[in-house]
């Protein structure tokens, strides 16, 4: 820690004096913006003040003139501080009284928000007490170096100053030390995944280098000219769209789904809708039926228990009569939209690898540049197919099953015990079963996926919290089948440390420690130092190696590297939460979507063929289907609804502590922390004021 910047005009003074002697001769014009001060012009030094000495620097009507100067500088830069720390608190007011406060699920989700809250009440008095010893020149205190000169209390009046001696003597001998353990800790953990991305990111280049393409081994398992005579050649493929409550998307999932570029007979397409809502299901049943008139086999299925969330409906649909003659299974979102050649890129690379489970295909997403939040959701999202899917699907034939865009072998499925109920990620479930089984993997990063990323923060907060709390929760579930497993040690190593342990666990936990609770203190305990490196350097070359497989979000990399270490308070509760079987770590919200129309003529045609089937029903249809008709009409009817902000407590409680973090950095003369810690409460204060992103509805 540097020592405390201090108020010296003698500085100012000198620096003035070498300055107009550099210049004696010509002009000075000192130019007062506020309306009330006039204007002076100084033709020359020596007619307006005739310092008697040269060597004496400025005389008191120059340095009255230099300090009236900077007096008004410095008070508009508080008028304008004022002005913005009033409009914030505005607006803060105005979102607590009008916007919809964030509510948790239970007093044990609450803790973390009582941790940070204690933090910022401890912050506050901190800064106060420094403050007061700052200004009553208590400087040297800040070097810890300086102790052993601190005069005897006795020769000093004051219980203040005998107060501040014992918290400094306190600070140094028991909290610094206890905070540089675990800042040393955490820097190790984040040392280790830097490592591991790092190593990610060469693997990556290698398959680049050396164009590694996963190859189809029977390359003419599927001829053209089945398609005029027999379809034996194409396999009996299901494909399944399980679906809730998502009005906006329906339509496009089903529609994609069924013009997929398969023999009729050899495909059947499963709507798995697990929807409360009976004017959802009157339109699924529509779109079905429209589908379905047009010879497609697609079938509707209805669940009235919602038990198991998706793995339940995934696990029921498989257990109809009509699936056990179909060899293969595709499985896609109620967003995702396939292009019609989706299974000809796909289904071949089974013939002649029996032992392949699953073929992953990536995502591609149609609203990528709709905010910030999407842009920086797909800069993670790239680096996560491009890199980490694509790495793991070469060199170790194993990754997690993204739970949609992906053709699954049904067999595999049934040897590693099917859907399971037990957590929120059924499809990294699965994906660990297989592999325990000896099953293999291939990712296909070329074969893409058009679907849509949430565009609000409530959204994209939500599903993190699943993506988060599952892979923990199955953790514990899993761990004793894969210590028992009969696959290769350097297998269960690669589950267990990078896997579940790096990637899910320590990631989380050091982001969230590290930048948000341990920098924060390291600026009230500042013998506990924390190197300019840790902060700066390391997180932008790893931000820039996130950013790689998305060139074109490179402008971004800053606004990126501030909203992870923002997202990482959400992502460590929800660690937390799955990790000890919180209340929330088996919650399932279904992530709001916008429907996003990624062809708009194909739309268009969707509407031209709606109304067709319109007429076509008001034809020849019995009352019964028009009084279907009407439902679907009346459900077809929006109702607009008022987008409304919310509150984010943790993440608001998170801003407040890095800014008064920020300002005990002042005394500290620490430029580098200064700015990151400002920046870093800023992300805070807007996401915990629900600037970021879309409203909700």
């Amino acid at each position: 820690m540097g020592p405390s910047p201090s108020i010296d005009f003698s500085k100012w003074w000198v620096k003035e004096s070498s300055s107009s002697s550099s210049r004696k001769g010509n002009p000075v014009v000192v130019t007062m913006e506020n309306p009330n001060y006039s204007v002076l012009e100084i033709d020359a030094p020596d007619s307006a003040f005739q310092p008697v000495d040269k060597d004496r620097g400025k005389n008191a009507k120059q340095f009255t003139w230099l300090l009236l100067l900077r007096a008004h500088r410095f008070v508009g830069f508080l008028s304008w501080l004022g002005n913005s720390l009033c409009s914030l608190l505005h607006a803060v007011k105005k979102r607590l009284f009008l916007g919809h406060v964030e509510t948790e699920m239970s007093s044990k989700a609450k803790f973390l928000f009582r941790v940070i809250l204690t933090f910022l009440v401890m912050a506050l008095a901190f800064l106060s007490f420094e403050l007061v010893a700052h200004f009553k020149g208590w400087r040297y205190f800040h070097n810890h170096n300086n102790l052993h000169l601190i005069p005897q209390t006795s020769e000093i009046t004051g219980w203040f100053h005998t107060a501040y001696v014992r918290w400094l003597e306190f600070r140094v001998d028991y909290i610094a030390p206890l905070i540089q353990s675990l800042s040393t800790f955490c820097i190790l953990l984040f040392l280790i995944q830097s490592v591991d991305r790092m190593v990610l990111c060469l693997g990556c280049f290698w398959i680049k280098f050396n164009k590694i393409k996963p190859v189809v081994i029977d390359g003419d398992s599927l001829n053209s000219h089945d398609l005029e005579g027999s379809n034996d050649g194409y396999p009996m493929v299901l494909v399944q769209i399980p679906m809730c409550n998502e009005k906006e998307v329906y339509d496009q999932s089903i529609s994609a789904v069924s013009q997929l570029d398969w023999p009729k007979d050899r495909l059947l397409i499963q709507v798995l809708d697990d929807s409360d809502d009976e004017g959802i299901q009157w339109l699924i049943k529509g779109e079905v039926s429209k589908w379905s008139q047009k010879g497609v086999n697609i079938i509707y299925r209805h669940r009235k228990f919602r038990t198991g969330y998706k793995a339940g409906n995934l696990k029921s649909a498989m257990s109809c009569d009509c699936v056990k003659d179909y060899e293969f299974v595709a499985i896609f979102d109620a967003d995702f939209q396939p292009n019609p050649d989706f299974l000809k890129q796909t289904v071949p690379h089974f013939k002649g690898n029996p032992e392949l489970a699953l073929v992953q295909a990536r995502w591609a997403f149609v609203n990528k540049d709709e905010n910030l939040l999407t842009r920086l959701q797909n800069i993670n999202l790239c680096f996560h197919f491009e890199v980490e899917q694509q790495v793991n699907g070469v060199f170790l034939n194993f990754f997690g099953f993204n739970g949609t865009a992906g053709v699954w072998r049904i067999k595999a499925l049934e040897e590693s015990g099917g859907w399971l109920e037990r957590t929120t990620v059924e499809d990294m479930d699965i994906a660990v079963r297989a592999h325990l089984n000896g099953w293999k993997f291939i990712f296909l990063n070329d074969v893409k996926v058009l679907c849509e990323l949430p565009e609000s923060y409530e959204a994209y907060r939500k599903q993190q919290h699943r993506w988060h709390s599952g892979p923990m929760q199955l953790f514990r579930l899993c761990l004793p089948a894969i210590i028992t497993s009969k696959i290769a040690f350097w297998k269960k190593t690669n589950l267990i440390f990078l896997f579940f342990l790096l990637r899910k666990l320590i990631l989380p936990f050091y982001s969230f420690t590290l930048f948000c609770i341990i920098l924060p203190l390291t600026m009230f305990v500042p013998e506990a130092e924390l190197p300019i490196w840790v902060i700066c350097y390391i997180p932008v070359f790893m931000s820039f190696l996130n950013i790689l497989p998305a060139p074109k979000s490179f402008p971004f990399i800053v606004p990126y590297l501030l909203f992870e270490n923002t997202m990482s308070v959400t992502k460590f509760n929800a660690m937390v939460s799955g990790l000890f079987q919180l209340g929330s770590s088996y919650e399932w919200i279904v992530t709001k979507k916008a429907g996003r129309a990624s062809e708009p003529d194909l739309l268009a045609a969707e509407e031209r063929d709606s109304k067709a089937m319109s007429l076509q029903l008001h034809r020849g249809t019995s009352d019964s289907g028009l009084s279907e008709l009407n439902k679907i009409k009346e459900c077809q009817e929006t109702v607009p609804v008022k987008k409304m902000n919310k509150i984010y407590k943790k993440e608001l409680a998170l801003a407040f502590l890095l800014l008064t973090a920020a300002v005990r950095s002042l005394l500290s003369a620490q430029g580098m922390h200064f700015y990151y810690l400002l920046f870093q409460g800023v992300s805070f204060l807007l996401v915990g004021l629900d600037l970021i992103g879309e409203q909700m509805n």
